[in-house]
């Protein structure tokens, strides 16, 4: 598949945005806190900027890529909140790694024209579930600290996430509870979307099944968390069975048809 053909200078603004990611990982340490501050917002409003001008152009488009990019973008807002309170919290590596990735992610596959349509819940169905992309993924991050910070605990180590572990396993079920909000938002929205669109209120197509199994997977998860108190490692696994099945649900299926398939349909 040839690949949508992005300006010279939507281009010149990401790779600005990538290389402003990498300063945090690639000063020395003695220098991070003056360089990383200005890099790190020069880098949050470029990336910004790249997003905005590939959905908000004279034709806009979306699809896999700018949905990850977004969701990226969506996450590092949460891990600089977050640095406010917790100023010892550490992931540099992995914010310069994935900020650079979800630009280029947005350069390289811009996704597909929008479908011209008279239905207002398309905007914000995009919205709602690129929101609970970013909370969802927020939410496996931290789940991903805590197996960390218990593995150190039980190992007698000192834990470097700079939150303790009861704080972690709060904020992880907080954003689990906000994205299924969110998604559940999401999916009725698609419902008016679907029945304005096409003229019948739900597809029972790939897209729909696995967002229907993310559902219920996550739903499971808060109702035992409330009901029964599950936590740790098999709670974990649930979050990121739900994850993947929602990640499946848009962003799978429009990797396949964009760039194995080469269709945009």
């Amino acid at each position: 598949m040839i690949l949508p053909s992005a300006s010279p200078a939507l281009w010149l603004l990401g790779l600005v945005a990538a290389a402003a990611y990498a300063v945090p990982a690639a000063v020395p340490a003695r220098w991070q806190a003056p360089a990383a501050r200005p890099a790190l917002a020069l880098a949050w409003c470029s990336h910004a900027a790249v997003l905005a001008w590939a959905m908000l152009g004279a034709v806009p488009r979306f699809g896999f890529g700018p949905a990850l990019s977004t969701t990226g973008w969506l996450v590092l807002t949460v891990y600089a909140i977050e640095r406010q309170w917790f100023p010892q919290l550490q992931a540099r590596w992995a914010l310069a790694l994935l900020g650079t990735l979800a630009v280029l992610l947005a350069l390289l596959f811009p996704g597909q024209p929008l479908p011209v349509t008279a239905s207002a819940w398309l905007p914000l169905h995009l919205v709602l579930g690129i929101a609970c992309y970013g909370l969802l993924a927020a939410a496996v991050i931290h789940a991903a600290l805590m197996v960390r910070v218990e593995r150190q605990m039980r190992r007698g180590l000192e834990a470097h996430s700079g939150m303790p572990l009861l704080t972690l396993e709060r904020l992880t079920f907080r954003f689990v509870a906000a994205g299924f909000v969110l998604l559940t938002a999401t999916l009725l929205a698609g419902v008016l979307f679907t029945e304005a669109l096409y003229g019948r209120a739900w597809r029972w197509d790939h897209k729909a099944v696995f967002s229907v199994l993310s559902w219920a997977t996550l739903a499971a998860l808060l109702l035992g968390r409330w009901r029964f108190g599950w936590r740790g490692r098999s709670a974990v696994r649930m979050l990121y069975v739900g994850t993947l099945l929602l990640l499946l649900a848009y962003a799978g299926s429009r990797f396949v048809l964009e760039v194995v398939l080469g269709r945009g349909t």
